[in-house]
């Protein structure tokens, strides 16, 4: 089996190539550019877990690159079982401080992207009538708070569009379901000002940052013959939410 993962280099990203070799599956490691450390992280998964991963680099707002990476998969005759769209970037800023320019960028990215790459690739799962589609949503997109004019309402653009596909695809045998992650101790959370990032871990019930292999194993599930009642779902993990 097949998983194509975008955004394969960042903390989620990783864990979730790491999770799902180490359950077998073959690997399609995507990524804006090639880098030597995450070549040498790739091949360490491939030899550990005795999977084929195949890095694939393209920039997902440009259309025409996605387009010739998605022909080559299909050229080599490689069918796609899960898909999981993990890629993204944050934004923080009150929307009369945000330009459209960013909000359009930070869309593109977060959402449009996915999309995207999902219609390119779901021709062939609806003739083998089987697949299983993962997006990244994120609390943000669940609760609305101010500074989240882009990134929170791009993630509850993925909520909407998830549910929508779940009901088009689920009588063609491909299930769609979404994670909605909470502040996790990856770079992107880093990037967080302190007082904003400390907010967050204090409206997690478990008060800490979750890990990016807590999200993975929730991925894993989801892809899994265990979830195969599962449709339509956003999964909420951060922790339990005291708000």
């Amino acid at each position: 089996m097949y998983v194509l993962i975008t955004g394969s280099n960042g903390g989620i990203g990783r864990a979730l190539t790491e999770a799902f070799a180490s359950s077998g599956y073959n690997i399609i490691a995507h990524e804006l550019n090639e880098s030597n450390p995450h070549t040498e992280f790739l091949k360490s998964i491939e030899q550990q877990y005795n999977v084929s991963v195949r890095p694939t680099y393209f920039d997902l707002t440009n259309s025409e690159e996605m387009k010739a990476e998605v022909r080559k998969l299909i050229k080599d005759k490689v069918d796609i079982d899960v898909l999981v769209n993990c890629a993204g970037i944050a934004h923080g800023g009150l929307f009369q401080m945000t330009s459209m320019d960013t909000i359009r960028k930070v869309f593109d990215i977060n959402f449009f992207s996915m999309m995207e790459l999902t219609q390119l690739l779901l021709r062939p799962m609806v003739r083998r009538k089987s697949g299983c589609i993962i997006n990244f949503s994120s609390i943000s997109g669940l609760d609305s708070k101010a500074g989240n004019c882009a990134y929170g309402t791009s993630k509850a653009a993925v909520i909407a569009w998830t549910k929508t596909l779940a009901s088009e695809l689920a009588p063609l045998g491909i299930r769609v379901n979404a994670i909605a992650p909470g502040l996790t101790d990856t770079n992107m959370a880093k990037q967080m000002e302190d007082k904003a990032g400390a907010a967050m871990i204090s409206d997690s019930a478990m008060n800490r940052l979750g890990r990016p292999e807590e999200i993975a194993n929730v991925a894993l599930f989801l892809a899994s013959d265990k979830a195969s009642f599962v449709n339509g779902q956003v999964i909420r993990v951060d922790g339990g939410s005291t708000k």
